[in-house]
C-alpha cells in the first residue's frame, strides 16, 4: 500500500480509494478534469485527444499502464516531447544549487540544509538552526515551481533524469525542506498534520501538458506519505490524505504559462452573421493571441486558491 518508490500505478490508488484519484485528477478552474494536452496518447482512439479530459477510465484497468514517469519513457516518446514542448528534467543537483539558493537569501547564509558537491550534495545532519526567524515563518513562505513537470523542484523522491531512488533525510525539493523542519520541531501527530497542510498550502506549480501534472500531484501526495511514515511509523488515515489531495489539486494546476490559461482555450472561430442585407462573416479572433497582451485572452483563465481569504482568483492577477 503506496510504496511504489518511483512510478506510482493509479490503480492502486483507485483500489485504496477511488475518490482520492479522482481528487488528483480534478481541474479547479474548470469544475471538470486536468485534460490530456498532447496529442502522445491519441493513437489509443477516443477520449485520448489533447482536449479531452483524463479519467480514471482512461488509465486503469485493461488498459495497462498509461501514466509513465519520465524517465520510464521511451527514448523516441521523451525526444518528441522535446521536440514539441521543450520537455528537458532538470538534474536534481542542480535543483538543489537553485533551491539552495533561495535559502540561503531567507536565511541570509549559505548551506542551511546541504553542502553542494560537484554533481550532488552532502547533507547537514544537524537541526536547522532559525535566528531572528520563527521555523513557522519558513513552513508557511511561499514557492512556486514554473513548468513543473514531475515537480522536481518542489519534491524529490527520485532524481527524474537518472531515475535514482532519494531517501526522505536526503532530499532537496522545496516542499522536503519544509518537512525536514516539521519533522525537526513536531512531535504532536494531530500538530503535524495541520502544519503539514499549510507546508503544502505555500507550494504552487503549473505544468502545460495533463499526463505529467498528474505525475507532479502523485509525487506530492507521496511526499506526504513517505513523510508521514517516516515519522510516525505508520501509513497515513485515507481522509487526511484527501485533505491533502484537495490541497494539491487547487496548488498544481494545468495552464498555458505564456498566456495564464487552460491550454488551447483561446478560440479564433469565424462565424456567419445573417442580416437583412445578407450574410456577414464575423471574425471572432482572440484579441490576447492577435496582439500577444496576456490580459485580453478570450480563454478559460486559471483560477487558484487564496489560503488566507479562502477566496478564488485569477493567476494573472497575481503577476505585476
Amino acid at each position: 500500500m503506496f510504496s511504489e518508490k518511483i512510478d506510482v500505478k493509479e490503480s492502486n490508488i483507485a483500489n485504496i480509494d477511488f475518490e482520492l484519484l479522482t481528487i488528483l485528477l480534478k481541474d479547479r478552474t474548470t469544475g471538470k478534469n486536468i485534460i490530456w494536452a498532447t496529442d502522445n496518447y491519441k493513437s489509443r482512439g477516443i477520449s485520448y485527444n489533447f482536449k479531452d479530459e483524463i479519467t480514471p477510465y482512461n488509465i486503469i484497468g485493461y488498459k495497462g499502464r498509461i501514466i509513465r514517469p519520465r524517465i520510464d519513457k521511451s527514448k523516441k516518446e521523451q525526444e518528441k516531447r522535446i521536440k514539441d514542448k521543450a520537455e528537458v528534467f532538470t538534474p536534481s543537483w542542480i535543483c538543489n544549487i537553485q533551491n539552495n539558493q533561495i535559502d540561503e537569501l531567507w536565511f541570509g547564509k549559505k548551506d542551511v540544509f546541504n553542502k553542494e558537491t560537484s554533481d550532488g550534495w552532502i547533507t547537514k545532519k544537524e537541526k536547522v538552526l532559525f535566528e531572528n526567524k520563527d521555523w513557522k515563518d519558513y513552513i508557511k513562505d511561499i514557492r512556486l515551481e514554473i513548468s513543473c513537470g514531475e515537480a522536481p523542484y518542489l519534491v524529490s523522491r527520485y532524481d527524474t533524469v537518472t531515475g535514482e531512488v532519494i531517501d526522505v533525510e536526503e532530499r532537496i525539493g522545496l516542499l522536503d525542506r519544509k518537512f525536514r523542519v516539521l519533522n525537526e520541531n513536531v512531535y504532536d501527530k494531530v500538530e503535524w498534520i495541520e502544519i503539514a497542510k499549510l507546508a503544502f498550502k505555500s507550494v504552487y506549480g503549473y505544468e502545460w501538458q495533463g499526463d505529467s501534472l498528474l505525475i507532479a500531484r502523485e509525487n506530492l501526495l507521496y511526499t506526504f506519505i513517505d513523510n508521514y511514515k517516516y515519522k510516525f511509523k505508520e501509513l497515513p488515515s485515507i481522509e487526511d490524505l484527501k485533505e491533502i489531495a484537495e490541497i494539491i489539486s487547487w496548488n498544481i494546476f494545468q495552464m498555458d504559462g505564456v498566456k495564464f490559461v487552460i491550454p488551447d482555450s483561446c478560440t479564433n472561430i469565424n462565424y456567419i452573421n445573417y442580416t437583412l442585407f445578407g450574410e456577414e462573416i464575423v471574425k471572432n479572433e482572440c484579441n490576447g493571441c492577435k496582439k500577444n497582451n496576456a490580459n485580453r485572452h478570450n480563454g478559460i483563465y486559471v483560477k487558484v486558491m487564496n489560503w488566507e481569504t479562502k477566496r478564488k482568483i485569477k493567476f494573472i492577477s497575481l503577476i505585476k
